[in-house]
């Protein structure tokens, strides 16, 4: 389930996963694959450079918001509209509640879903900039602080909102996970990972 989480630039803004079958996340009307952005998270976190000339990140807008999809409505089983509907369809929430639980395997179905999104968006490519001077960081239009993006990144680590099933963390996130806790670089400072 995403959650809301305080930009600088839009005020409070929905990020995270939102079916626990894909590791799509959304970040307001913007979609983008976990994997993609850890390897965005790794590379700011290796080679702080780069971070502050901004390292692309390859995703989906969706501008209209039917055309996004009502998250409850495709929960419950009863109002499945625009992309978020058609992922539902796909994959429904499960009937029993402690089956809810974000699938380490979701990057398997990476495919079918951008089949999906590809109906309801359009492609872009952003980038995310760190802002050091500041303690900011970009992610397209979108600003956090220092503070609130270190607590998007703690959100991939739990495998947000219902946390990764069995504890078990795919690949991808272990990867960024040990690249951060080598980084010298100020905006991953103090950050901590529960377990």
């Amino acid at each position: 389930m995403p959650l809301e989480f305080y930009s600088e630039s839009h005020g409070p803004i929905a990020f995270g996963f939102f079916n626990i079958e894909t590791d799509m996340l959304l970040l307001d009307r913007y979609f983008f694959f976990c994997t993609d952005f850890c390897k965005v998270l790794s590379e700011m976190a290796g080679t702080p450079e780069a971070g502050k000339t901004g390292i692309s990140c390859e995703g989906y807008h969706i501008a209209d918001p039917a055309d996004i999809g009502d998250l409850m409505g495709s929960i419950s089983g009863n109002h499945f509209t625009g992309f978020i509907g058609a992922v539902y369809w796909k994959f429904p929430f499960p009937k029993k509640q402690e089956d809810f639980k974000q699938n380490p395997e979701g990057y398997r179905t990476r495919a079918e879903v951008e089949t999906m999104v590809e109906e309801y968006g359009r492609p872009f490519q952003t980038k995310c900039i760190a802002d050091e001077y500041f303690d900011e960081i970009f992610i397209g239009p979108y600003r956090f602080t220092r503070n609130t993006f270190q607590e998007l990144v703690k959100y991939i680590w739990r495998g947000g909102y219902p946390r990764w099933k069995d504890e078990k963390r795919p690949f991808y996130v272990l990867d960024m996970k040990k690249t951060i806790s080598r980084s010298a670089s100020p905006l991953f400072a103090g950050l901590f990972f529960p377990t």
